[in-house]
């Protein structure tokens, strides 16, 4: 039986890639700090080991006690604003954890490496879709830091034959249609949730930051993609690299959602108004951000299952009402 080492699986998208792997028969091992992710988070068939990759005694004996045929990597500083306030903390836990990481499984034999990345790495895009020949250009700390890790990755797949993947994505939503597992932050930064929230009397009225972008509406465009199909894609390049080499790929649903596109979806769907307010414009935001797929489309046969924004909504919508305050209240 396979057996997989997850770190940060026990946050927002490395829970949804832990109940993929364990539906597919496989053993999960879950690393991961607790200081984002959630106890809760994690299925009671994987095994939990609580720890911080900086401490690296501990990652190393963790290869030792135990034989993973791959490395699932999620563990990330992820804020944008943050990385902008503390830039070398994003280095440290970012680029150089992910690197002694990597380091050590090449140590353990263990040459399969699947890294969560990020389409920040493309700043602000030359064209969109983005597709993995745009232009690298990170715009922020956080950016540069996943850069950091793939320029690692790469010398480690040349020098040590690791085989690893980047996915770059830019916004995951929702949540495990059957309700195992959901989206709890904090602070949480994520629209949808906050959206959510706002319907249900939860948080302060929405702020929406500009109106008057070039876009069709006057706000800003995303790409939103279904967590679980993020799961699934993670999965498919995982199986990809037993026989093919190292490769990045870049995520997207193949259209993007404005602001208020996402707003009136989780008015339909939750037939409640969601309080909200036009704001400034948050400086660096671009007005259309969107991830070209055809790639991973083309070498794996991934297609996101919940494309349709309504479904996307739905989904977090029934994990949102079903825990009122998150991991800390199921219901």
């Amino acid at each position: 039986m396979a057996r997989y080492l997850v770190t940060g699986g026990a946050g927002f998208v490395g829970s949804h890639c832990v109940l993929a792997l364990l539906e597919r028969g496989a053993e999960v091992v879950v690393f991961d700090n607790l200081r984002q992710g959630h106890r809760e988070a994690v299925p009671p068939e994987a095994a939990l080991v609580v720890g911080d990759l900086a401490d690296r005694a501990r990652v190393a004996e963790l290869f030792a006690a135990q034989r993973f045929d791959a490395v699932l990597h999620f563990a990330a500083l992820s804020l944008v604003g943050e990385s902008m306030r503390e830039p070398l903390r994003y280095m440290a836990e970012n680029a150089a954890n992910s690197l002694w990481l990597a380091d050590a499984a090449i140590k353990a034999g263990c040459l399969r490496y699947v890294l969560s990345s990020t389409a920040a790495l493309f700043g602000e895009p030359e064209r969109i879709p983005i597709d993995e020949e745009c232009r690298i250009a990170p715009g922020s700390a956080y950016g540069e830091s996943k850069l950091m890790v793939e320029r690692g990755l790469a010398w480690a797949a040349q020098v040590h034959g690791l085989r690893y993947a980047a996915l770059r994505y830019f916004n995951a939503a929702g949540s495990d249609p059957e309700g195992r597992a959901g989206e709890d932050h904090d602070p949480e930064t994520h629209l949808v949730p906050l959206a959510i929230d706002a319907a249900l009397g939860r948080r302060p009225p929405l702020t929406v930051f500009g109106d008057d972008y070039p876009t069709p509406d006057g706000t800003c465009l995303r790409d939103y993609v279904h967590v679980t199909d993020l799961a699934d894609a993670h999965l498919r390049v995982l199986d990809r690299l037993e026989s093919h080499g190292s490769c990045r790929y870049n995520i997207g649903n193949g259209a993007g959602h404005s602001v208020k596109e996402v707003i009136a979806a989780v008015e339909r769907v939750g037939g409640r108004t969601v309080p909200h307010s036009i704001g400034p414009r948050r400086a660096g935001d671009p007005a259309v951000l969107v991830a070209a797929s055809e790639r991973l489309r083309q070498d794996t046969g991934w297609t996101p299952r919940y494309a349709a924004l309504d479904d996307i909504v739905r989904t977090a919508w029934a994990w949102r009402e079903a825990h009122p305050r998150g991991y800390d209240d199921k219901g």
